[in-house]
């Protein structure tokens, strides 16, 4: 696979003021299209993985580092307002993880180049086939018996899909491998339960079958991210339970699975792990302790589901390997191909959903902030209460940012900088009190998690930013008072005017012989010429001042006509 940017496999939103016309194009496939590369990126914006968060500082090598600058350079690239989809995968080290990533990347360049899914095959030629080798220039892999991926990785540019009529971007997450023998178990469940928390589509890699570990631990570090997302005094949602579980998708994916019937018909094989998923997560176990365990899976889980891969051949687990796809066994990649498919269908990509809602991709990052910050010490998993205090911090921000938006945004229409029109200011403090009712409506809907305490400071961080708001759409609307500075026109009028009726006065009442008279008559002669030299003075270097005056007066005697009626605004 090429390194070079115009070949790379995920898009860069350039302009996040513009939906790319990619995403807005129909296919007549249910597989969402991809979208083509900025050939003018530089060499720095070329895809690659980037780490979010590193494990092992200097002074202690289990700590979990938050890298906020990585995670910053991905969010910006996507849309404000998008909903966001996170496919990770996570399981034990030397499974195959970031190798399967690579391929999901490959499928994604062919998908990107074909246009959908129905061109992906040209000919007799599968997708797969036009690739040579998928190399190590996305999320790097080796063969061997060490681990390779340490932390938590994500794509650096996401992958924008169009589902019905709602723009989407779609991020990859690698993580590191879990159960070797330098990672400690705390360590362990901070890694898989941060990749819960953030994803939507979560891939469990396990080798060769599940295991009744697997689903332990599965159930164990879930119970975490659950107590994060619903408290410590919460209880799990059960069948007949109406609340939405806190997690979605969870899928088993069971490498090297050796007990296929008929390797020829993939149809079959599918169907087959299907019935393996089901006769494993069956809640009709006589132990209690193997019904509780998939009680616990089943509820923190929306879906749970299975797929199995073939083992690629044992070339590929050999250290020199470099890739080469002809030397890959054929049912693993036909496998491989609709495994891919299965993934970024339109039907299995679904935004994340945190407390009930759709975030989007700023408030998937404060999430991931709070979360990954929680983690300060991976040698320690945190309590229960530092996951709920972290998440409710996270939601909150949300919240808070969330009601001035929608503040800021009604009062834009009301008073804000496009506005020309003036408001009395009983009008506005009306407009003010409504308008404030609605945001904080806004915040209450969305504000219901954690203590009543961390909500109430939230609530009051809303009103006093409110206000601080209001008071600049105040001082906005009162530079558009068409009596606001008329002093500095109408004084020096009012001197003119005065000046020229007292010596009309003078002139038709006085002896045109007496001094006195004379000497009067041309004071204020003078007084107002150099009134009106003034006037012309100012007309001819603040022409733009004397035409808002005039827009004023003309307001202000459409005030006294209509009877202090001020209640039509305009953007």
């Amino acid at each position: 696979m090429s390194t070079e940017s115009e070949d790379a496999v995920l898009v860069e939103h350039t302009d996040v003021k513009e939906v790319p016309s990619s995403t807005t194009e129909e296919t007549a496939t249910t597989t969402v299209p991809a979208v083509s590369d900025d050939e003018e990126s530089v060499d720095m914006d070329r895809p690659r993985p980037l780490q979010i968060v590193s494990v092992g500082t200097e002074d202690d090598k289990f700590a979990f580092e938050f890298h906020e600058e990585q995670l910053n350079t991905i969010m910006r690239r996507i849309p404000p307002g998008w909903k966001v989809a996170v496919v990770s995968v996570v399981g034990a080290f030397r499974t195959g993880k970031s190798f399967l990533l690579t391929w999901f990347l490959a499928y994604l360049r062919q998908l990107k180049e074909s246009g959908s899914t129905a061109d992906l095959d040209s000919g007799d030629k599968k997708w797969f086939e036009k690739i040579e080798s998928i190399e190590n220039d996305a999320f790097h892999w080796r063969g061997g018996a060490e681990r390779n991926t340490t932390g938590i990785w994500m794509w650096s540019q996401p992958h924008f899909v169009k589902k019905g009529d709602e723009n989407m971007a779609v991020l990859i997450v690698d993580s590191q491998g879990m159960f070797d023998n330098e990672t400690t178990m705390s360590l362990t469940a901070s890694i898989f339960g941060l990749s819960t928390l953030l994803s939507s589509y979560q891939i469990y890699n396990v080798d060769k079958r599940i295991q009744e570990d697997n689903l332990q631990q599965l159930a164990l570090f879930s119970e975490y991210a659950r107590l994060a997302v619903e408290g410590t005094d919460s209880i799990p949602a059960n069948k007949e339970d109406k609340r939405p579980k806190p997690f979605q998708t969870m899928e088993f994916l069971v490498r090297d699975w050796q007990h296929f019937e008929d390797e020829e018909d993939y149809d079959r094989m599918e169907e087959e792990m299907n019935e393996y998923m089901e006769k494993v997560i069956s809640e009709e176990k006589e132990a209690k302790d193997l019904q509780e365990t998939r009680e616990q899976i089943h509820a923190c889980f929306e879906k749970t589901t299975c797929f199995g891969l073939s083992h690629p051949g044992m070339a590929v687990i050999k250290k020199n390997f470099k890739g080469e796809v002809a030397k890959m066994d054929e049912t693993f990649l036909n496998l491989l191909d609709r495994y891919c498919r299965r993934v970024f269908s339109v039907d299995n990509l679904t935004p994340k959903v945190i407390q009930g809602r759709e975030v989007t991709a700023a408030e998937l990052g404060s999430f991931i902030k709070a979360y990954a910050e929680m983690f300060a010490s991976g040698a320690s998993f945190p309590e229960a209460s530092t996951m709920l205090e972290a998440t409710a911090t996270a939601n909150n921000s949300n919240a808070v940012n969330l009601a001035i938006k929608k503040y800021k945004d009604y009062m834009n229409h009301v008073s804000g900088p496009k506005c020309t029109n003036y408001i009395r200011p009983k009008e506005l403090e009306d407009d003010h009190r409504q308008l404030l009712m609605k945001a904080m409506k806004e915040f209450d809907s969305m504000a219901t998690f954690g203590s009543r305490q961390s909500i109430d400071e939230a609530r009051k961080n809303v009103l006093e930013k409110i206000a601080e708001e209001f008071e600049v759409f105040c001082s906005l609307n009162e530079g558009r008072n068409p009596l606001a500075g008329l002093e500095t026109y109408i004084i020096p009028i009012a001197i003119a005017t005065a000046s020229y009726i007292l010596r009309a006065v003078a002139d038709f009442t006085c002896s045109p012989y007496s001094q006195t008279c004379r000497a009067t008559s041309e004071l204020l002669s003078h007084i107002y010429a150099v009134v009106i030299i003034f006037l012309l003075i100012i007309g001819a270097t603040k022409a733009q001042q004397l035409k808002e005056f005039f827009g004023r007066m003309k307001a202000a005697v459409e005030i006294v006509a209509n009877g202090g009626d001020t209640k039509q605004k305009k953007d």
